[in-house]
């Protein structure tokens, strides 16, 4: 019973740090936020954060997957919603090239996290979205939507396009000129893989 316990609270003190960050690292900056503007945040010590995320780069990290993650799963929710499979991965693309214009997503997943974190095509959440788009575009081939290539080349080509269209969006000076035009080019992109429908 005390194990469990202190399990439960574990868990409580990590998502309170968490949350905690999302808010002030959105709010400030992750260079501006000092370990004690989190710890103050909840009441806890920097060994709690210490202890839980090993670092504030750690912290960051843990949130930018949260994040990326959420996003991933509102662009499979509004894919859900689609007449088919390939329309399902086209709305997927661009509804997490338009999550770039939220203020948290921008901050957070497309200019802090690859300043401090790097290569956002190594984050394990990355990774997840590349392995759905990937069994997605192996479906897409079997039932003759997408032209034979290489199917991870195609998923990873995708996913590449997403995401660098959404740092496009989240680092201009005019992120609603930019975002019609990434969106465009996206689709234009992914359609390429589409073999022609025959007369």
């Amino acid at each position: 019973m005390a194990a469990r316990r202190r399990a439960d609270t574990m868990q409580e003190t990590r998502a309170k740090l968490l949350t905690a960050a999302r808010r002030v690292f959105a709010q400030k900056g992750y260079a501006a936020t000092s370990m004690d503007d989190l710890t103050a945040e909840v009441g806890l010590t920097r060994g709690a954060l210490y202890h839980h995320f090993g670092d504030k780069r750690g912290l960051l990290a843990a949130v930018v997957e949260e994040i990326d993650g959420e996003m991933a799963g509102r662009a499979r929710r509004l894919g859900y919603r689609s007449a088919d499979a390939f329309e399902a991965l086209l709305t997927e693309g661009a509804a997490y090239i338009e999550m770039a214009l939220e203020p948290e997503v921008q901050r957070l997943v497309l200019l802090d996290g690859p300043a401090v974190l790097g290569d956002p095509s190594l984050w394990p959440s990355q990774n997840s979205c590349l392995r759905a788009t990937l069994e997605a575009v192996r479906a897409l081939q079997a039932d003759g939507v997408l032209k034979p290539v290489d199917a991870e080349a195609a998923a990873r080509l995708l996913n590449g396009a997403a995401l660098n269209a959404a740092l496009w969006v989240a680092a201009s000076a005019e992120p609603q000129d930019v975002l019609p035009k990434a969106v465009e080019a996206f689709r234009c992109l992914a359609e390429g893989l589409r073999i022609a429908p025959s007369n």
